[in-house]
């Protein structure tokens, strides 16, 4: 890793590293705190449950059927109507983050955990 520490003419110290060296460093806190979750009981997912993860058409369809619950139940938790919460499943629509701060805590996740992934850039 080649750093270079430089003083602003403010008088702060400053480290300057590549790119590639910047993103190593955030790939690896990224890393450490994923296992400090796993420590924790965060879910992990089989082989098989993680192409079922990836199967779903978004990440809240995979997690409500993994937690047993139906729509209707998670609707109903949520007091939200079976269709809005089927088109939020689908990707057909999206919800605000109140709405997927409420979701996270009745399925017992991080908002993150429910937020698809974005489609590639061409």
């Amino acid at each position: 890793m080649g750093v270079q520490t430089i003083v602003s003419p403010s008088g702060d110290e400053l480290v300057v590293l590549s790119r590639q060296d910047y993103q190593d460093l955030l790939d690896a806190r990224d890393h450490a705190a994923a296992m400090r979750e796993v420590a924790a009981g965060a879910d992990t997912l089989t082989e098989a449950e993680l192409g079922e993860y990836l199967a779903a058409p978004t990440p809240l369809a995979y997690w409500r059927k993994r937690r047993g619950m139906t729509q209707a139940q998670l609707a109903t938790a949520l007091d939200i109507s079976q269709p809005y919460l089927a088109q939020l499943e689908a990707g057909k629509r999206t919800g605000d983050v109140t709405l997927y701060a409420r979701l996270a805590e009745v399925l017992r996740l991080r908002i993150e955990d429910l937020v698809p992934e974005p489609a590639p850039a061409p």
